[in-house]
């Protein structure tokens, strides 16, 4: 992410899924403005695709992440078919994110998401 997208202090990350895993080991040893996430987790759920990347083999780091975001704004579903509502509260109370719970979102795949637009919006302003 610092290489090839030139992330920075003043870059707020938007994750989805494993995006979302990619973003929180990002921030535990980089500075970065906020991070948005959508359908995290803590865990590899038992899959070996997300097993082999890597994010899931060491304790997450939730203290780092908080010191080098200025804020973590979260977006989970309680009938996410992929992600448990579970996993993701614990995503939630590790980074003390500000937390949008939604009903019916399912693992978030729509192309439209109107919510995280409005509420990142309201954030940078």
């Amino acid at each position: 992410m610092e290489q090839q997208l030139n992330c920075d202090s003043n870059t707020v990350i938007i994750g989805h899924s494993s995006g979302a895993q990619a973003a929180l080991r990002y921030a535990e040893n980089h500075s970065v403005h906020g991070l948005v996430l959508v359908s995290a987790c803590v865990t590899d759920l038992g899959d070996a695709n997300e097993k082999a990347s890597g994010y899931y083999n060491r304790p997450w780091q939730w203290e780092q992440v908080k010191r080098n975001t200025q804020w973590i704004m979260q977006f989970g579903s309680t009938d996410d078919p992929f992600i448990p509502f579970s996993e993701q509260q614990q995503v939630a109370e590790g980074t003390a994110a500000e937390f949008h719970q939604f009903a019916e979102k399912g693992h978030f795949m729509s192309m439209a998401f109107p919510e995280l637009v409005n509420k990142l919006m309201s954030k940078l302003q």
